[in-house]
């Protein structure tokens, strides 16, 4: 049995179990923060252009979140903003932007707005941001956040971003911080031939993010990983085809048996970080399972998957899986160790309540465990989330399984 301070510790990291060193407590200040965030995160995740390092290292990123979230404002963690919307995670804005190539000439046209955080990470590396949010107080919000920073270069207005912003088009890149079911036509219309745009594209849990570049006014893509960002709402939402069911949540791929995809990444499940697709005979469940390696403190190692959840109509959910775990050390944190475990959010994409799995800390040989949780009445929506969380050592996992139960 575990202590109360290491449960209530293992508690406290869970909330963000994608987060990298910094899970606990918030550093003496917001540049060290920073420099941590880039040392420990980004870096060892690949990216690598340093002007993006750089706008990163430049941009208060605590300036963008709710008040009463900027202890975590670098930690590697997507926030609620309001209006049921998120700040994209440091690492994703980071690698959205090297992805996007972009030049001091260009003229960048984002869609989704949001906090104004991608925004002014793109600032001081392009000539001009055209930026549109949907929703207007986050909009305004937004507005008056750049214009008190003295971002000079960055324009917003509020407005459907599916149409575009046809009087100042053609851009030389858009970068697309919602996602809809497909690429909205106008966008492909009001990139300049040989432009690039970034962007989320599929269902509402299961997305992939691609780069797409305009040849002869077609889009050529290229898938980079897969992810989850919101939904793009307004038009798009009205054409979407595709929903999750919020009475019947299930795990895709969860026993890992579906081949990696060419870009060497886990179908249905996304932010992978330090893991590797194993084929073993005595994988619990058919021939496949995840193997976790990781060897520096408090580096992300781990995986996730969002699905649709509602508390009014699933009152308990049965989380289960295999573990096998070998060497393991904890990470910077008391909490960092390996588990599974599920988050709740509520229909503003608040945490509500974070369950878990372990923490399992010994065991050579496969372990199956399972246990039922109540779901919090106010869920619309969850994360479970299997890997090391910043320990260090070996952890394997296998048939990881959700149902509702009576």
């Amino acid at each position: 049995m575990l202590n109360k301070s290491i449960l209530s510790a293992f508690l406290i990291a869970s909330l963000v179990p994608q987060l990298s060193a910094q899970v606990g407590l918030p550093f003496a200040n917001y540049e060290e923060s920073r420099e941590r965030l880039i040392k420990d995160v980004l870096i060892p995740g690949g990216v690598t252009d340093q002007r993006v390092l750089d706008a990163i290292a430049a941009t208060p990123r605590h300036e963008f979140v709710p008040i009463h979230l900027r202890s975590k404002a670098y930690f590697d963690s997507a926030l609620p903003i309001g209006a049921s919307q998120t700040i994209s995670s440091p690492y994703i804005v980071s690698i959205m932007t090297q992805e996007l190539k972009v030049q001091p000439q260009h003229k960048v046209l984002e869609i989704g707005t949001g906090s104004g955080y991608q925004a002014a990470v793109l600032s001081p590396l392009v000539a001009q941001v055209y930026s549109i949010e949907i929703v207007p107080e986050l909009g305004e919000q937004a507005a008056k956040v750049l214009n008190s920073l003295g971002y000079k270069n960055v324009f917003t207005k509020v407005g459907d971003g599916f149409k575009g912003w046809e009087e100042h088009a053609p851009f030389d890149r858009i970068i697309v911080t919602c996602s809809p079911e497909e690429v909205p036509q106008p966008l492909i219309e009001q990139l300049v031939e040989g432009g690039m745009i970034v962007i989320p594209v599929g269902e509402r849990y299961q997305q992939m993010l691609y780069v797409m570049k305009k040849k002869d006014g077609q889009l050529e893509r290229e898938a980079l990983r897969p992810t989850l960002f919101v939904p793009m709402t307004g038009t798009a939402e009205q054409q979407r085809k595709v929903l999750g069911d919020p009475a019947r949540p299930v795990l895709l791929n969860g026993d890992f048996e579906e081949s990696v995809s060419d870009s060497g990444y886990v179908p249905g499940w996304y932010y992978q970080r330090n893991l590797k697709w194993t084929t073993a005979a005595d994988s619990p469940s058919g021939k496949h399972y995840v193997a976790f390696n990781n060897a520096v403190r408090g580096q992300p190692a781990h995986l996730l998957q969002g699905i649709a959840l509602d508390g009014r109509i699933v009152r308990k959910v049965r989380l289960g899986g295999s573990v096998k775990v070998d060497d393991i050390r904890l990470g910077l944190d008391q909490g960092e160790v390996p588990a599974i475990t599920i988050r709740f959010f509520d229909d503003q994409r608040g945490l509500i309540e974070t369950k878990w799995l372990g923490p399992f800390r010994s065991g050579k040989t496969w372990k199956t465990e399972s246990r039922v949780f109540r779901v919090p009445v106010e869920s619309r929506e969850a994360i479970v989330s299997i890997g090391l969380f910043g320990s260090t050592g070996t952890a394997e996992f296998d048939n990881i399984q959700l149902e509702a139960v009576d």
